[in-house]
């Protein structure tokens, strides 16, 4: 008898288990598919150039921010239009020096806690609001493509609060790299353009951001988290329901991590901003969609209840395999149906350009990757209040023969 209460008990909550990952499972494929489907943003004739502010906070990078700093002023943007702000936090004597020979804006801060919303805060307070149209968010490691600023301006409107480019991996050394740069990829479809397609607003990345000056300021003025700004940015704007538009051939390159170790440490501090947001926001979203249809806000708050890619590619995989043993045959065929499911949405998401011997190699990392994964998850209690900085060193060898090619046939999938 006790044996068959356990029985109800455990499939009792298999099945609101079953029901949360297949749900999530449709959820990433409908975005999926729609991300196949072309989309190019509406292109704005400005009478003018705008002027830029490109803030690049920086955090202990002594080995990248000279260079990442001169790719910078590389822009192909006239250059009294546009000033690359470097916000130094704790960074070597000998490193500082040579930044204040370059032409750029330095500031140097060295705060009791180091976050990213204190470094832009810090240098949006002491720019001046007559002196720029548009700020642009970058990572200390990130280098844009020369004519990023250029396609900026010319899809600026303010009809939309901000823009997100397209960033994508500049290095694909290490298994760990190539899943990384896929795993951003599959984000750039479902979660940017699959969801432009459909309508919705694009999420923001956290870099690769354009904003009006002013409203950036304004934004920012009410942020003072250690982790996630990007996530409280996109529902403070979602909350005014003003939408986020995608830049697919806006390319920002980005260092993907190397190895396990910074793989745990970075999915930690995204996971418990994750969930700290879906618990602070859920609820006010769904009060925002009764009573005045906000569907964007919604929708954010409700992918931040979703598992990641991997960890559910994983557990469909897992369960899926084991549970033929007990289950009855229609629960255990639904587990297979999630899993087909989720295995469809991210081959969608993936360009074409992935589909190569070398992926097929880096796939062998998965299992790895999902115990790391799955580590995270265990272990993000408290992660968002403290800074977790991911140390960047990418560098010294990199230039334009490593950046990843692009067919025609990719223009449009992300």
């Amino acid at each position: 008898m006790m044996t068959g209460i356990y029985y109800d008990i455990m499939l009792v909550l298999q099945m609101i288990l079953l029901v949360y990952i297949s749900g999530t499972s449709l959820y990433l494929f409908v975005f999926a598919l729609a991300s196949i489907f072309p989309y190019r943003p509406k292109t704005v004739q400005n009478s003018d150039l705008k002027r830029f502010a490109v803030l690049i906070p920086c955090y202990r990078e002594d080995e990248i921010i000279i260079s990442v700093s001169a790719d910078a002023l590389k822009q192909e943007y006239p250059t009294e239009k546009f000033d690359v702000i470097i916000i130094a936090d704790r960074l070597q004597k000998s490193v500082l020096a040579q930044l204040s020979k370059m032409p750029l804006i330095l500031f140097e801060i060295n705060p009791e806690q180091s976050t990213k919303s204190f470094a832009l805060n810090y240098a949006l307070q002491k720019l001046s609001d007559e002196d720029y149209d548009i700020a642009v968010i970058l990572d200390a490691d990130n280098l844009m493509e020369p004519h990023f600023l250029t396609k900026v301006n010319d899809h600026f409107s303010p009809e939309f609060a901000a823009f997100q480019g397209h960033r994508i991996a500049k290095n694909h050394n290490t298994k760990f790299a190539i899943l990384d740069a896929i795993s951003e990829e599959i984000n750039n479809s479902i979660f940017r353009k699959g969801h432009r397609v459909l309508g919705f607003s694009s999420a923001l990345i956290g870099s690769a951001m354009a904003f009006a000056f002013n409203d950036l300021k304004q934004l920012m003025s009410e942020i003072n988290v250690v982790g996630g700004f990007d996530k409280e940015l996109e529902l403070k704007i979602f909350n005014s329901r003003r939408p986020i538009e995608y830049l697919p051939d806006a390319i920002v390159y980005d260092e993907k991590v190397q190895n396990a170790k910074v793989f745990t440490q970075q999915r930690r501090r995204w996971l418990a901003s994750q969930f700290y947001y879906f618990g602070l926001h859920f609820m006010p979203a769904v009060k925002s969609l009764i009573k005045s249809g906000n569907i964007d806000y919604f929708n954010k708050s409700f992918q931040h209840i979703q598992l990641p890619r991997i960890l559910l590619l994983g557990i469909t995989t897992l369960l899926t395999t084991t549970t033929w043993f007990f289950n009855p045959y229609a629960i255990s065929l639904w587990w297979a149906s999630s899993f087909l499911l989720t295995s469809v949405a991210l081959l969608l998401a993936i360009p074409s350009r992935y589909f190569s011997i070398t992926t097929i190699k880096a796939l062998y990392a998965l299992p790895v990757g999902f115990f790391y994964m799955l580590i995270s998850f265990l272990q993000i209690k408290g992660a968002n209040k403290r800074f977790l900085h991911t140390k960047h060193t990418y560098r010294s060898d990199w230039n334009e023969n490593q950046k990843p090619d692009k067919t025609k046939k990719d223009e449009n999938r992300n």
